[in-house]
């Protein structure tokens, strides 16, 4: 942990560090070259990274070395590509642009893309036991468990299943702490598990953190859905409305979702404090989480 560096400097040199070991990660020799290609371009070149540096993050909680860290951080952002591609398929979102280029359908076709999306979910686990870990069986079951039906590909069915219907605030939070939470948690339970061993407090207060910071990041999806545009956000803008999802927009209103952001950054950050300047990066992106604008 260097308390010296500025926030964009930290996080720059983060996202160099993952980008350089997920090009090493997604060279497969042995994979056919249009399958290779397919998932390397899923990931690659694009992206916020923030599940990395959320790992990177809780790493400097419990003292990690980031050597440590690479495997799992990539192995969250691997399991974060192959569900945009799937997300982005015609039988799911049906979407055309992702990241400020065609969507992996649009530029391999369908089959392709459904492949790809397998294979980097595959991958991420490749990743991930390879990582020097106290535990790599249980930072495996913690993944799969995040990635599965009682985690994000369970709040995945919970949103197909209610496109065009009403949901109170409690079944949305419901849904989107397996949809976009639990994969959040995941990231930053993975990196304090690269350090030293953090007493059952502290981790209580790592996943408090974690659960508050991934409905903000996702509450502030909804509201950029609804201010963004295209070429701002790097994917097509207005698709919830369009679609009739269920979003805090719909239920809160615009002006109530973003104090709603707002309120759940400061859970998070609440649940730092135990940690005083150990967490300075993990309060950081949650302030970036709230103030993004892409």
């Amino acid at each position: 942990m260097d308390p010296d560096l500025t926030f964009p400097v930290w996080s720059e040199e983060r996202r160099r560090r993952i980008e350089d070991f997920l090009e090493r990660g997604l060279a497969l020799p042995h994979a056919p070259a249009p399958l290779a290609d397919a998932m390397r371009y899923a990931v690659l070149g694009g992206g916020k990274r923030i599940r990395p540096l959320l790992a990177y993050a809780a790493g400097e909680v419990a003292a990690a070395d980031p050597a440590v860290v690479d495997a799992p951080a990539a192995a969250v952002e691997l399991i974060h590509a192959y569900s945009l591609v799937h997300d982005d398929l015609p039988c799911m979102d049906d979407d055309v642009l992702r990241r400020g280029k065609p969507t992996c359908h649009v530029a391999f076709g369908e089959a392709a893309a459904l492949l790809a999306g397998d294979a980097l979910q595959a991958q991420a686990f490749v990743l991930l036991q390879s990582a020097r870990l106290p535990d790599p069986a249980g930072a495996c079951a913690l993944l799969a468990e995040a990635a599965g039906a009682s985690g994000m590909a369970g709040g995945q069915a919970i949103d197909l299943a209610n496109v065009g219907r009403e949901m109170t605030l409690p079944d949305l939070t419901h849904m989107h702490r397996l949809k976009t939470g639990a994969l959040i948690r995941a990231a930053v339970r993975l990196g304090a598990a690269c350090g030293e061993a953090l007493d059952a407090s502290a981790q209580a207060s790592l996943d408090a953190y974690a659960r508050a910071a991934g409905l903000a990041f996702q509450v502030v999806d909804d509201v950029l859905d609804v201010e963004g545009s295209a070429a701002t956000l790097g994917k097509t803008a207005g698709k919830d409305a369009a679609h009739s999802k269920p979003t805090y927009v719909a239920i809160l209103g615009l002006a109530q979702a973003k104090r709603h952001a707002h309120a759940l950054r400061d859970e998070a950050r609440d649940a730092l404090v135990p940690f005083g300047a150990r967490a300075r990066r993990l309060a950081e992106i949650v302030d970036r989480i709230v103030k993004r604008t892409h």
